[in-house]
This record gives structure tokens, sequence and C-alpha cells, in this order.
């Protein structure tokens, strides 16, 4: 990864109970990739609301305070619906390495969801490395994503 400020700030992780163990594989995954992370829940298997984790998650992206975040949940669609009612994020619901890597480089997505019920430990930790290995492109997709980002606005009328 370049060493640029943006790519300096840590990486959010939140999650639900049902996703909790894919959480804690990928905390040693990010951990052993030298990749700086800030854990926002759940912290055990006990049943919780996600749009709590969500929000938490969310909230760290759109402070500055974190530049990405990844979100799980057990198919990951809960933690994407929550996720993207804030504004400011564009989260992605990805379970393969073409979409992780595409969202970022053509939606600029700033939170990746993930299904532990849906995707494999092995096939999780690829989909992260492709998420967070890939840039912005901006040109033609800025336009699109400005769109996007007008919409947000339509929220406030």
């Amino acid at each position: 990864m370049e060493n640029n400020i943006e790519k300096q700030k840590p990486v959010a992780l939140g999650c639900d109970h049902g996703a909790y163990e894919l959480k804690e594989q990928l905390r040693a995954f990010l951990e052993k990739s030298g990749v700086e992370y800030i854990d926002y829940g759940t912290y055990g298997p006990e049943s919780v609301n996600y749009p709590d984790y969500a929000g938490a998650v969310c909230g760290a992206i759109t402070s500055g305070e974190c530049r990405l975040g990844i979100l799980m949940c057990s198919t990951g669609i809960g933690m994407s619906i929550a996720a993207n009612k804030h504004r400011g994020i564009r989260a992605a619901l990805c379970g393969d390495t073409y979409s992780a890597r595409f969202t970022r480089m053509h939606n600029d997505a700033n939170v990746l969801c993930l299904g532990a019920l849906v995707v494999g430990r092995g096939l999780a930790f690829d989909i992260v490395n492709a998420f967070l290995g890939a840039d912005f492109e901006g040109g033609r997709h800025a336009v699109r994503v400005g769109m996007i980002t007008d919409l947000e606005k339509e929220w406030d009328k």
C-alpha cells in the first residue's frame, strides 16, 4: 500500500454476534499484514443489534478517525443496509475479490460488508486484501459518485 496520510489512518471493524468469529480471525489477519485497525465490536458471541455497530463504524469514517470500514454479520445484508443509511457512506456487500476491488476503484466505496456465513475465512481475507489494496480512480467515476452524494441532499428536503 502507498504511504500517504489517508492510508495511515486505521480501518474500522465492526460486527454483530453472527460474525464475531470471523471478525476475530480478521483482526489477527490484519495484525499479521501490518494493517492498523480499530475494533468497534461486538466483543463476544452474545446477541446484539447490528445497526449499533454499523453506526459506530460509519461514525468513525465520517468523523475522519478511520479511512475505511469493514462490517460483518451473518449475510452482510443487514450491515450493508444499515451502513448505507449514513450520510457519506458508500457500503458494498462483496462476496468476491473482483467486486471488492472495483467498488473501491469505481464507486469509492468506504465500507466493505461481508457475510460470515456466506464467505469462508480464506475468501474473506482475499476480499479484504482486494478492497484495501485498491484506490478510487476518479475521472468519469467521480461524476457518478458525486451524483450519489447529491442523492443524500434529498434527505434534507
